[in-house]
């Protein structure tokens, strides 16, 4: 078994669907042992979600991310003989981490303070989609209901003021929200290491879509009037979205347009355009912005986007492709960062969680086990009888 900084940590995933069991896979990277808890026969709902979408049953790529390097233990936890063996999986667990709804987390016995009495060193993670107080405590949520539509997000990402929200992408707020929960929990876990005792953390989809919209719902915390999303053109020629001649889609982006806009002519043979009254100062630049954009428009339609990396990388100009996920597939800039490491003993590669600490070697992915893969393996290391696991595994 790979070892890493974590390779003396029991992490109990007793969780549901993206944010709480991938923080649990975060740990696992660095070689935390984590094991799994879902219902027997049907699993964990998240794998569902692979044939909802209509895709073929052969690799579910759902899984296969979220709950890579886990073991799986199949337990009902309305039954008292699961709800035994969970106790005793708790008094030896560092982490215990669960998006279990709270009505159901007080009938299964699965609440803080059902488990944290049982050890004191636990660290008992809880997400949420809404928070631990208030009238929506008990709401049911996913990252495209919170993250993404309470949050204000949908409501400001359009390409103009009057198109339509767009619906997110799975897991795309539920990943950076993975990503609060492992820091609460690892920030825990200091707490440990300096006091000898565990602690409670608790994040939730609501929170972190605050943050990530923060500079927006600041603004309005402040009493400004954001404005409405502009239209092309509008947004001036060095924050804009361009289409090469081979339909590619790029943007060219600037936080500093006195010294960028320099650059973007000269990259672009346009030198004389520093002088041209149309756009030789920031106040004419914005009131030409649509000719300004015309003509990089006309020009950039003439050539590949791989022209214009050249020209524009040559030029110090900052700009990204709009890339396909496909694109990924054959990129050297992510394979030389190792960002999407193959699973162990597969042809199948994954996305690795977003940081390195030098020094430290990651585990190797291993491919995401079966519903109760583990279950007789756990129960008989964790003191189960024969007669005991025949018993449970029948049930």
């Amino acid at each position: 078994m790979p070892t890493g900084l974590f390779d003396d940590l029991l992490v109990i995933d007793c969780a549901s669907f993206i944010a709480g069991p991938a923080a649990a896979t975060v740990l696992s990277d660095f070689g935390a042992r984590v094991i799994k808890i879902e219902p027997p026969v049907i699993g964990d709902a998240y794998r569902n979600l692979f044939r909802l979408r209509g895709t073929p049953d052969d690799i579910d790529y759902f899984w296969a991310l979220d709950s890579r390097n886990k073991e799986s233990l199949a337990l009902d936890l309305r039954r008292p003989e699961a709800q035994a063996v969970l106790q005793t999986l708790v008094r030896k667990a560092d982490v215990f981490i669960t998006n279990i709804p709270f009505p159901a987390r007080e009938r299964l016995g699965v609440r803080a303070q059902d488990l944290m009495p049982l050890n004191s060193r636990l660290i008992y993670a809880s997400l949420s989609p809404y928070g631990e107080l208030g009238p929506e405590r008990d709401r049911t949520g996913f990252d495209a209901t919170v993250w993404w539509a309470r949050s204000g997000l949908m409501d400001m990402v359009r390409p103009t003021a009057d198109a339509e929200p767009a619906i997110s992408m799975p897991g795309m707020g539920d990943h950076p929200t993975a990503m609060a929960m492992y820091g609460a929990i690892v920030t825990a876990l200091y707490k440990r290491q300096l006091t000898g005792e565990g602690a409670e953390v608790t994040t939730s989809l609501l929170a972190n879509g605050l943050w990530a919209n923060g500079c927006q719902v600041q603004a309005a915390l402040c009493g400004y009037e954001l404005m409405t999303r502009p239209k092309r053109g509008e947004r001036g020629a060095l924050n804009e979205m361009y289409r090469a001649a081979d339909g590619r889609h790029f943007i060219i982006a600037s936080t500093n347009p006195a010294r960028d806009w320099p650059l973007l002519a000269r990259a672009m043979g346009h030198a004389e355009w520093l002088d041209d009254p149309l756009f030789a100062t920031p106040e004419a630049r914005f009131a030409n912005g649509p000719i300004l954009v015309a003509r990089f428009d006309e020009m950039f339609a003439r050539e590949p986007f791989a022209h214009w990396a050249k020209v524009l990388a040559h030029g110090d100009v900052t700009f990204g492709i709009v890339a396909s996920v496909y694109d990924h597939l054959a990129d050297d800039q992510i394979d030389a960062n190792g960002l999407l490491p193959q699973i162990t003993d597969s042809w199948v590669r994954t996305v690795d969680s977003p940081f390195q600490i030098r020094g430290e070697a990651k585990s190797p992915p291993r491919m995401a086990p079966g519903i109760g893969e583990h279950t007789r393996a756990l129960l008989q290391e964790f003191g189960c009888s024969p007669a005991e696991i025949e018993a449970l595994v029948a049930e």
